[in-house]
């Protein structure tokens, strides 16, 4: 194999990784890299081949002590070339001695298991065309994210994170750039019981992070959520809802409104295992950034 370059790639470089996960029917959010690329700008390696990008992995740092791993992708054409490896140890290189998360797909867990990652739980895509009640109304207590909302916005969501994830949390409740982002709160007395953000994707929408005290404040921010759509540039009407399944009553919401499963991950971790709240914790925000 030539000599393979490995080096952080520009927005526009990692583009072609996103269309490499689309192609493996990962369903990209379409405002999902810019707002990714902003958290960590170094953390998005790519691997060149006489200046043609054959490789990917995002290696985002959260902080000095967490970082979360991503993207790790081969070109079909260069797969068994050794690029893949080369890619991993970089991208392993570049978060050191943090803890890492990951969500593993799986036909590579018991690869990532060889590289010292343990399973913390299963996670599962539920998708369909939501199946709304004809007569729901929003709560009064529901209503959309505005700047003022920010700081207590981020405080909401520490708990739900290994580490504080403020540039990427504060980018990611704001409309996109092509307004393809809603996110609604959900509030008592005046305090946040929990937020969720939909957004538009290669087809149709996904959910996430799907955030709340309770199954029914959940129940009714994802309806809420639901009734902005269609965004402006999604191209279909199903919804996906990634949950640990671990919470049933999220399994119970997603299957409640209609979805099914399609597709399934493991939450794996190098290093400590963080103790999240996994029962309030009704949609995960991404698996490729955590």
């Amino acid at each position: 194999m030539t000599q393979l370059t490995i080096r952080s790639a520009s927005v526009a470089e990692f583009a072609a990784a996103v269309d490499w996960a689309a192609a493996e029917g990962w369903n990209p959010g379409l405002d999902d890299l810019e707002v990714f690329h902003r958290t960590d700008p170094q953390g998005f390696l790519m691997g060149w081949l006489d200046g043609k990008a054959v490789s990917s992995i995002s290696v985002v740092r959260y902080g000095p002590d967490f970082g979360f791993l991503g993207f790790y992708i081969v070109h079909p054409d260069h797969r068994g070339t050794g690029a893949g490896l080369a890619t991993w140890n970089a991208g392993m290189a570049f978060l050191a001695d943090r803890v890492v998360g990951l969500d593993g797909v799986v036909d590579q867990q018991e690869n990532y298991q060889r590289s010292g990652f343990e399973f913390e739980g299963r996670n599962v895509r539920l998708t369909g065309v939501p199946e709304l009640p004809v007569s729901s109304e929003a709560s009064s207590d529901l209503r959309a994210f505005t700047p003022a909302d920010e700081a207590a916005l981020l405080a909401y969501d520490r708990p739900f994170f290994p580490d504080a994830r403020d540039i990427f949390a504060r980018s990611w409740v704001r409309p996109g750039s092509s307004a393809s982002r809603a996110s609604k709160l959900a509030l008592r007395d005046g305090e946040i019981i929990g937020y969720g953000v939909a957004r538009a994707c290669r087809s149709g929408y996904k959910i996430g992070p799907l955030f709340a005290e309770d199954d029914q404040t959940a129940r009714n921010l994802f309806i809420a959520l639901c009734k902005d759509l269609p965004l402006e540039g999604s191209a279909g009407s199903e919804v996906s809802l990634d949950v640990p399944e671990s919470n049933k009553a999220a399994v119970a919401l997603a299957e409640d409104f209609g979805l099914q499963q399609v597709f399934e991950t493991a939450r794996m971790y190098r290093g400590t295992i963080p103790a999240l709240p996994w029962q309030k914790t009704f949609g995960l925000t991404s698996f490729e950034l955590g």
